[in-house]
């Protein structure tokens, strides 16, 4: 299986097909496997980039918590695109993945063809709601060294489901890339110039103002609703999702 060396840190990837580079990134706690009902739609046309983040997955879990940062997962992802030969991709993920994939955005503009933002928020400007968001990612690390990963049983379908060698790895993640430390992220949504399509589960209720906020945002966002999904909308709604999709990726400026 195809890996990459960050420092002394394997990073885990596949491609499937070929075509334009598209990477897409996991949720947090989730893993690469939560795309692949949609690898055949995908990667029809593109180059499809699938990878376990840091502490996830079948890439690496480094003990030491300097190693789990928005930095370093954004270089992951330029890494990656260099290892594959890609020197722009249509760049996008869900939860924790969309949010990386605007940061990317961020430190690596002309390498992003397009953004597509999926259940996912942009982060906070006032430093209270961050605190707040920042206290239950605390807190979901410290259940995981409490509990170990027999805590994610109960979380949403894509999270139960997904594989993981260990808890301390998630427990790292969530306290060094789950947690934020600034609005860079949200304040750069004016300035995004690449098409941007925004993908929210009807009742994924905690994001759906966020996905408002990024369609208002962002310069001619495209913003699609899918009735009965959740969360992990191209799991609950395969179909809808792959409808959505894949007519925004086709219109795409060369």
């Amino acid at each position: 299986m195809p890996r990459i060396d960050r420092d002394g840190v394997g990073i885990y990837y596949e491609v499937h097909g070929e075509g334009p580079p598209l990477l897409l990134t996991h949720g947090y706690s989730s893993t690469s496997a939560m795309w692949h009902g949609q690898v055949d739609a995908l990667a029809r046309d593109h180059k499809l980039i699938l990878w376990d983040m840091r502490g996830h997955g079948q890439s690496d879990y480094p003990d030491d918590p300097h190693a789990y940062s928005e930095a370093l997962t954004v270089g992951d992802m330029a890494a990656i695109l260099d290892a594959v030969g890609a020197e722009r991709a249509i760049i996008g993920g869900l939860s924790l993945g969309g949010y990386m994939s605007l940061a990317f955005y961020r430190a690596y503009p002309q390498r992003a063809r397009a953004l597509l933002i999926i259940d996912t928020g942009p982060g906070f400007k006032k430093d209270d709601a961050r605190e707040a968001w920042n206290a239950r990612a605390l807190a979901t690390a410290d259940k995981l060294d409490h509990e170990g990963l027999d805590m994610l049983k109960s979380a949403t379908r894509e999270r139960a489901t997904a594989s993981h060698r260990n808890a301390q790895g998630l427990a790292l993640a969530a306290r060094g890339m789950l947690t934020q430390r600034d609005a860079r992220v949200i304040e750069l949504l004016p300035d995004i110039k690449v098409p941007c399509l925004i993908v929210v589960g009807a009742d994924d209720a905690p994001f759906l103002a966020a996905s408002d906020y990024m369609a208002a945002k962002i310069p001619d966002a495209q913003k699609v609703v899918i009735p009965a999904a959740g969360h992990a909308v191209n799991i609950d709604q395969p179909k809808a999702f792959i409808d959505a999709v894949v007519p925004f990726l086709k219109n795409l400026p060369g």
